[in-house]
Formats: C-alpha cells, sequence, structure tokens
C-alpha cells in the first residue's frame, strides 16, 4: 500500500512548492485513512481551466480547481483522481479573502482531494458551513 502523488504545472510560478503541495494532498488523504492511492496534481493557466470546465462540467469561464475522482474498488481499493488548479484564479481569491497565495494554493489541493474522494458541498453562501468546507479547514490548519 503507498501514496503516489504527481505535481506538474503549465505556468511559471506556483508560489508554493512540490514538497508542500504533496504534503497537503497526504494531509487530507490521510485524514480519510487512505493509504493506497495515486493523484495527479496539475497547475494550468487560465485558459487551459476555461477549456476544462467547458469540456467537463459545461460552464464558462476559468475556475479555481477541478478534480476528477477516477474510481475506487471497494473500502481497501486504490484512490485515483485527477485535480487541476488555476494559480492565476487561486491568487485572485487569496486577495479577496485576505489569505496568502500560498495558503489558497495548499486549501485548493485539500479541496480537489477531497472532492476525489467523494465530497461535495453546496453552492452558495452554505458552502462554507458545509460539512466538507469544516473538514477541509481543519486539514488546512495542519498544513499551512
Amino acid at each position: 500500500m503507498s501514496l503516489a502523488i504527481d505535481v506538474s504545472s503549465t505556468v511559471r510560478r506556483l508560489l508554493v512548492s512540490r514538497e508542500r503541495i504533496k504534503a497537503a494532498a497526504t494531509a487530507a488523504l490521510k485524514a480519510e485513512h487512505v493509504t493506497n492511492g495515486m493523484l495527479s496534481i496539475t497547475f494550468v493557466g487560465r485558459a487551459a481551466m476555461s477549456e476544462l470546465n467547458q469540456r467537463y462540467l459545461g460552464h464558462r469561464g476559468p475556475t479555481d480547481v477541478i478534480s476528477f475522482g477516477l474510481g475506487r474498488h471497494g473500502r481497501r481499493g486504490p484512490v485515483v483522481g485527477d485535480i487541476y488548479i488555476c494559480a492565476e484564479i487561486a491568487r485572485a481569491n487569496a486577495k479577496r479573502q485576505g489569505v496568502s497565495a500560498q495558503e489558497e494554493l495548499l486549501r485548493l489541493v485539500v479541496h480537489g482531494t477531497l472532492h476525489v474522494l467523494g465530497y461535495d458541498h453546496p453552492l452558495g453562501a452554505t458552502r462554507t458551513t458545509s460539512p466538507m468546507w469544516r473538514k477541509q479547514e481543519r486539514i488546512v490548519a495542519r498544513v499551512i
């Protein structure tokens, strides 16, 4: 049993190390007692994120994170997933929320990982009071 996390980027500056990104994803997986899995975390620009958002979710424009859980056979089967994060949107979100870009990028790694694990949240104002959001923030507090 093992965790394999691959981090790649098509953007020049991430503002956070690959080691911290892997640590954030690992923390989310371990919080859910996952010991066997593979995650691919890719940082993309606005144009690439817009394309992904349109193609897979039917939404126009870029978003901050999109996750794809690729299945798990039983509770002990490996977790496999892809996470795409738009660093430019993350930086804008961070500025608006009054947090560092590094914190917001790590938050999106945790958020995307929880989505891969099957968690979801409502849209709108109740999003930040949902069980998924509370779990996310507990994990983020440990990794920032």
